[in-house]
């Protein structure tokens, strides 16, 4: 028990990123300050410091994504995981609410009939939304991949992306869409991933409005 830390309940989450910050610096890790809130919530998350060489962010993101959030930007998740992970509570503050279709009977039997995957079909009825969406992908490399064609094909263009699926089957393809694309977006390069992470970068974004 020597070396058991006495932590209060309502300061571990403080303690934690002040140990996250403690380990960057000895790591010599340095993230652009307007970046760390949302690295940082990541590697809380997922106590995995590799995030902090491969998270990557467009020109601006965090601005643009809190611009978004504080004008009524709505949630889009692949996940109902992601979904439930996200603090709806403070989103609504803004005007903002979550979304995942996923589960949708009509979805599910959309893409039983086209041979798609739920994902696909699922960013397509999120793209009949009429508000402003942050699309937070932590789960299906097809959920990119739909987004970015109905972007070439001019069908619908994504205003942000947080592209951060996990897995091996065209994970690493699909992130690399929307690296070289115009649309705004916080993309974790490589295999790694989850809704989980996705989740903590939305409530990063979040929180620091």
């Amino acid at each position: 028990m020597e070396n058991i830390e006495f932590v209060l309940p309502s300061e571990i989450e403080k303690r934690s990123f002040e140990i996250i910050t403690k380990e960057l610096e000895a790591l010599g890790k340095i993230i652009p300050d307007e970046e760390a809130p949302v690295t940082k919530r990541v590697i809380h998350t997922s106590a995995d410091f590799e995030y902090a060489d491969t998270l990557t962010f467009s020109e601006n993101a965090i601005k643009i994504a809190r611009d978004m959030i504080k004008n009524g930007a709505h949630i889009v998740t692949d996940t109902n995981m992601a979904m439930a992970g996200i603090n709806k509570k403070k989103l609504a503050m803004y005007g903002g609410e979550v979304h995942c279709f996923m589960a949708d009977e009509s979805v599910a039997e959309i893409a039983k009939q086209r041979g798609v995957t739920r994902a696909t079909v699922s960013m397509e009825k999120a793209a009949e939304l009429n508000v402003p969406i942050i699309f937070a992908i932590g789960n299906a490399p097809t959920a990119l991949i739909s987004l970015y064609e109905m972007k070439e094909k001019g069908i619908y263009r994504p205003e942000f992306v947080i592209g951060v699926p996990v897995g091996f089957v065209n994970v690493v393809a699909a992130k690399e869409l929307f690296l070289h694309s115009d649309v705004p977006y916080i993309i974790n390069r490589g295999r790694k991933g989850g809704s989980n992470i996705a989740a903590a970068i939305v409530n990063a974004l979040v929180y620091g409005l």
